[in-house]
């Protein structure tokens, strides 16, 4: 059988396009064999085997290639550390940071880079839907923009495309192989995150539907008023073991969830009871917003739902538009290590403040 060493991007681009990125591994005395996964016969390649060098193949290459373990059929990387710690070689001080609670002012991307791969369990992320337009929506009966800043505006198509496509490969590095992400979005900005998590690899797992009672009404009067979100579930690795608390959320008292029926399987729509109404989530309470709000500000119900679905005590949850960090409190409800990234200093305040009060109060959920 024919043996390629990678020594080069050329090489490295040679295999993966033989392989088609699907390979396990084998140790040898000389290094490490790459087989085909799963091993067929082509009429053209034969069953090959490509020897990669343990001591020059990085994390990238690995990654791309997505080498898995001749066993289990799960991912692996020989170059990862698992004892370090997801902020191991951040150089950035954290914006604040008190326990397990941290959070960083700047670009996502760029904080993504530093952190460790493999090492986060859990991300929700509610990316810009790029609405800003200059367009209108009611408010309270009032006529408001729908305007919230210049991290909201398209740029177009193929830009937008590019970004959710650069965000969710920079969270998939990071992910554990069986680590999930979560990531809302209406159908502004959904489809375009759903096509980038199936052409990065992801595995499907869910899709939600939240449905907001208290939606804007049309004012066009020409189509149908949009009264929901899509929250995508996506694991990292499609062979390996995601978490999921199955006998908590089929269990557990959902007080007046009409979808939830008493010892029966949660649905993938809600009734969440204090927004008056599948996932039915209507917006933040009055009291989440004590210290302001942000324009975009997911319901505190929604997020300790998903925390208690797809995580256990310890696990390191990542939010990288964290906002005014609905997701970090219901994880410091739940004894969940989180770490926000945010480009605005004003909503990184407002989840400090939001933070402190939770610390001062010491609220829980479990």
């Amino acid at each position: 059988m024919a043996k390629v060493k990678i020594k080069n991007q050329k090489s490295l681009n040679s295999a993966k396009q033989k392989l088609h990125g699907n390979v396990s591994l084998s140790k040898t005395k000389s290094g490490v064999v790459a087989k085909k996964w799963p091993l067929k016969k082509s009429k053209k390649l034969g069953n090959k085997i490509y020897k990669i060098q343990k001591e020059i193949i990085s994390t990238k290459i690995l990654d791309d290639l997505g080498v898995r373990d001749a066993s289990t059929g799960t991912l692996i990387n020989l170059n990862v550390n698992t004892n370090k710690k997801v902020l191991a070689d951040v150089k950035q001080t954290p914006y604040f940071h008190q326990g397990n609670f941290v959070l960083y002012n700047g670009d996502s991307l760029s904080l993504l880079k530093d952190l460790q791969p493999n090492s986060v369990d859990m991300i929700f992320a509610d990316p810009p839907y790029n609405l800003s337009n200059g367009g209108f929506s009611v408010h309270a009966g009032k006529m408001v923009s729908v305007n919230k800043g210049d991290w909201d505006k398209s740029k177009g198509f193929n830009d937008d495309y590019a970004f959710h496509y650069n965000w969710l490969e920079a969270c998939r590095r990071v992910l554990k192989p069986g680590g999930t992400l979560w990531v809302s979005g209406t159908y502004h900005s959904i489809y375009q995150c759903g096509y980038a998590l199936q052409a990065l690899g992801y595995h499907i797992l869910n899709d939600i539907s939240w449905f907001k009672p208290n939606a804007s009404p049309n004012l066009s009067c020409r189509f149908f008023t949009a009264s929901h979100e899509t929250i995508i579930w996506a694991r990292k690795d499609k062979k390996a073991k995601h978490t999921f608390n199955y006998d908590w959320m089929k269990n557990k008292e959902w007080p007046n969830d009409f979808f939830k029926n008493e010892g029966k399987q949660m649905r993938s729509v809600w009734h969440i009871p204090d927004s008056e109404s599948i996932w039915s989530i209507g917006t933040p309470k009055k009291e989440e917003k004590i210290f302001g709000k942000h324009p975009t500000q997911k319901p505190l119900d929604l997020l300790l739902r998903i925390i208690l679905a797809s995580t256990n005590k310890g696990d390191v949850v990542l939010d990288p538009f964290t906002g005014s960090s609905t997701t970090g409190i219901a994880a410091a409800m739940n004894d969940r290590k989180f770490v926000g990234i945010d480009s605005e200093k004003e909503y990184l305040d407002l989840s400090k403040k939001r933070f402190e009060e939770l610390k001062r109060n010491n609220i829980k959920t479990i």
